[in-house]
């Protein structure tokens, strides 16, 4: 956990904790809350929450976190295709530079996602020796395909768009939520 903090230095944590202040900061402040430099009592809340969920879930999967982790970060990183594909940009500042600038459309976009995720997928059906292991394989992926769509459309409606937070919240909710499926299942 603290070596993705420190690669990513803190981004999409800063963005969780950012969304969340808006969220709960009501519809005419949200923006504001956003934006400001200060952390609020529900970004704490929420940080808080999710690294104890996210440490439990690796107390839980110990030696294969080696295998869910990619998976969880590869999900995480997925959900913003889908978040920008579907909502607006918003913006803090009147001259903001949007990922919708050089978006060239979801197929575009997550080409070589999926192409990445069929040869994993691929490989995956050669190596699985086990049926069962097999099935929840497969439930695992329906799953992340699910919650990838379905975290940022739920924080796309709930602010009314997507920002640099809302996709740094959709990365880590999207990826917790992965690993607490992969520490219920495995």
């Amino acid at each position: 956990m603290a070596s993705g903090y420190l690669i990513t230095g803190g981004l999409h944590l800063d963005g969780l904790m950012d969304t969340f202040d808006g969220i709960f900061a009501g519809k005419k402040r949200r923006l504001k809350a956003m934006k400001d430099s200060n952390v609020g009592s529900f970004g704490v809340q929420a940080l808080v929450f999710i690294t104890l969920i996210q440490i439990a879930c690796i107390l839980k999967i110990q030696n294969l976190i080696i295998f869910v982790l990619p998976i969880c970060l590869f999900w995480g990183r997925f959900s913003n295709l889908f978040f920008i594909e579907k909502f607006k940009y918003m913006s803090y500042k009147k001259k903001s530079i949007s990922h919708k600038k050089f978006w060239n459309g979801f197929k575009k976009e997550s080409l070589i996602s999926i192409i990445f995720l069929s040869i994993f997928v691929a490989y995956q059906f050669v190596s699985i020796t086990s049926q069962a292991i097999l099935i929840k394989f497969l439930i695992l992926i329906l799953i992340g395909i699910f919650l990838s769509y379905f975290i940022p459309n739920i924080l796309g409606n709930k602010i009314g768009g997507f920002n640099g937070d809302a996709c740094g919240a959709s990365v880590v909710l999207v990826e917790t939520a992965m690993l607490f499926m992969h520490a219920i299942l495995l």
